[in-house]
């Protein structure tokens, strides 16, 4: 039996055992009671990492801090508890349950804690909003009074929120989006001017992840993009980037440059032509013709269309959570192995094995055998 502090008025199911007299309540929960648990916590939704410390000793990653109020869940999570068993019902047990924790956490649960990707919220001053829903992270471009065009500093807040999604462990899949009446009408030219003439250097040191994706390193989880409006340019370029696209019906998308004395340099004459087709790609670059989302879906840059930018968004999301419902050590092999056959076909063939053959060890493969043979839902812990 599992000793878990909750609070004295939770009536959480499958937690039906003992209690003590403390200030917080304790109960002794079975291990296959705690198996139920720590699947119907899956099942909701809860996002956060913890390490479960059950009875003392390490017993695998739990997905979340779940509050409860009148056994309903609510949808923000405690994530200062990272890397410690939290299942902790009601706002006093959770200040409680935090001041008892800070004294077990050992130095894997708080490097764990530390990587933990933060949320920006919306605001005028936040040029780029995170916020964590889940196993999911958005990602919002927040310039709407120049049309989300990018300036330096978002850029690299953009590179800043990738750097920290793909070192986060508790997220499993991003969307990108804009905030506003569009996406983004690509790059702020007179900020980024200035920027060059002070000879400043763009993303310099660690910390980022290039979101055009011309510099290692590059992203190893998925990244789904939801665009409306006016996507151009850089803005096009950012959106080819991702691994999943869905856009709204009055999307715009441009790649324009020729027709101002310019040319994509953010990755477009590479990444448009491999996914478009070279006479699809050459026709609006070399033109500066705009395109709609009906045309981009027959090319097949877009894999959705959704009918507003509500819509388009919430169908990202939807994809999002289907990928973080995968097993994420799959999910990222997946990744690695397709973008090396981009650039290297022979040499992707011949690592399938070796790749194979390392998922055959971990946990998650077995997890995966065991739940199709139970049919229940699997628990994947990414180890």
């Amino acid at each position: 039996m599992f000793p878990i502090t909750f609070s004295v008025a939770s009536r959480a199911p499958h937690l039906t055992a003992l209690r003590d007299s403390s200030s917080t309540g304790r109960m002794a929960v079975s291990a296959a009671n705690l198996r139920v648990l720590r699947r119907d916590i899956f099942q909701q939704g809860a996002s956060d990492y913890l390490s479960a410390r059950l009875g003392g000793a390490r017993m695998g990653r739990i997905a979340a801090i779940v509050c409860l109020r009148k056994g309903r869940p609510i949808p923000k999570y405690a994530r200062r508890l990272a890397g410690t068993l939290g299942i902790v019902f009601g706002p006093v047990a959770l200040r409680t349950q935090n001041r008892k924790m800070k004294s077990m956490t050992s130095p894997i649960d708080e490097t764990a804690q530390s990587t933990l990707m933060a949320d920006i919220p919306y605001g005028q001053q936040a040029k780029i909003t995170i916020e964590r829903k889940g196993q999911i992270v958005l990602i919002g471009i927040n310039r709407p009074y120049i049309h989300n065009r990018l300036d330096p500093e978002a850029t690299e807040g953009l590179a800043q929120a990738y750097d920290a999604y793909d070192r986060d462990p508790s997220l499993r899949a991003a969307v990108l989006f804009g905030h506003g009446d569009c996406f983004s009408r690509g790059v702020d030219v007179d900020a980024f001017k200035a920027f060059a003439q002070s000879g400043k250097k763009m993303m310099d040191g660690p910390g980022f992840i290039d979101p055009l994706g011309r510099t290692k390193p590059a992203l190893t989880k998925p990244l789904v993009v939801a665009v409306h409006g006016d996507t151009w340019n850089m803005a096009h370029e950012l959106f080819l980037v991702a691994d999943i696209r869905v856009a709204s019906e009055d999307t715009e998308f441009g790649q324009d440059e020729n027709t101002h004395g310019r040319f994509p340099g953010g990755g477009a004459t590479v990444r448009f032509p491999r996914e478009a087709g070279w006479g699809n790609a050459m026709r609006f670059i070399l033109t500066g013709d705009h395109w709609g989302a009906k045309e981009a879906l027959r090319m097949g840059t877009v894999q959705e269309v959704a009918p507003n930018r509500d819509a388009a968004l919430a169908k990202a999301v939807e994809i999002a959570n289907n990928i973080a419902a995968c097993g994420p050590l799959g999910i990222k092999t997946s990744l690695a192995s397709s973008h090396m056959a981009l650039e290297d076909s022979q040499t992707a063939l011949a690592r399938l094995d070796d790749q194979y053959r390392a998922l055959f060890t971990t946990r998650d493969f077995r997890e995966g055998r065991d739940a199709q043979a139970q049919q229940r839902p699997p628990v994947y812990e990414g180890r």
